[in-house]
């Protein structure tokens, strides 16, 4: 999957050649550049950069000082890229975007997670990402500290509340759901979304799920409905969670919270590659 969107993107910015680079820099200039910080946060992508460098001109060397997940300030410099010059500067772009996304994502991640430490919550993501990269924000997700939701479609069974109303109800789509692994014969978790507590009772009574995904509900409604919630069951808040709330929501007890924005509404990270002279 990585190398199919880095083959894509290459494709999308190069096309029939970089005419810039080829109109002015020799065949055989050879040349070294720097990845350089001008943001505060936490540095990801630069795995992928190599593999970027790697599948455009194995003949390219990169020496890393800063890796993934680590805590980066202005004037830092992550990596130096040592080849042809043309491949760098081809490179260079699709490398920056990468790499000023996931930086971001991997920031606003590692800061909801400190918001939420010392309980025992888990954040997640979801499947609001760019269409396309999924891997790559999910991927930076990780490296600043929080946790995958499903990656997609396929890898859970997640009735939400269309699914609920398209179904019939909450004990239809509950069965319907199971009868259809049973059928199929796969192996996955099911979680069920629920609006209210009359859906939240629902759930408990006809069972045969996996995660509880209570929507939309505030803390104060969550505290009063956890502890009639079985322990075999996991636990999920999502629906507006904001930083001024998510410690709030930590510590009601649940076991997952999951916030859209930290693939849809994060703050790039500030960086340039810059050519070195000796």
């Amino acid at each position: 999957m990585i190398d199919q969107i880095i083959e894509n993107a290459l494709l999308e910015d190069i096309g029939d050649g970089d005419h810039s680079s080829l109109s002015c820099i020799p065949e055989n200039g050879v040349g070294t550049a720097q990845l350089i910080v001008k943001d505060n946060g936490i540095i990801a992508g630069v795995e992928l950069a190599g593999l970027i460098f790697k599948k455009f001109d194995s003949e390219l060397k990169m020496k890393t000082f800063i890796k993934d997940g680590a805590t980066v300030k202005p004037g830092d410099i992550v990596f130096e890229v040592t080849g042809r010059s043309r491949s760098i500067l081809s490179t260079e772009r699709l490398v920056l975007n990468f790499m000023q996304r996931m930086s971001g994502i991997a920031t606003q991640t590692n800061r909801l997670t400190s918001l939420v430490s010392g309980t025992n919550v888990k954040l997640l993501d979801t499947r609001k990402t760019t269409p396309g990269i999924r891997y790559m924000e999910k991927w930076a997700v990780r490296i600043g500290g929080g946790y995958n939701h499903r990656f997609a479609l396929y890898d859970m069974i997640m009735l939400k509340d269309n699914h609920v109303d398209y179904a019939g109800g909450i004990k239809p789509a509950i069965n319907k759901a199971n009868e259809y692994l049973k059928r199929t014969g796969r192996d996955l978790k099911i979680e069920i979304e629920v609006r209210n507590e009359q859906e939240l009772l629902e759930v408990i009574e006809v069972g045969n799920v996996d995660r509880i995904m209570l929507d939309n509900f505030s803390p104060a409604r969550i505290r009063d409905v956890i502890g009639i919630i079985p322990k075999h069951f996991e636990v999920e808040a999502s629906g507006g969670i904001t930083e001024d709330t998510i410690r709030e929501y930590a510590e009601t007890g649940v076991d997952f919270i999951s916030v859209g924005a930290l693939t849809h509404s994060f703050k790039s990270l500030d960086m340039s590659l810059k050519a070195k002279y000796q």
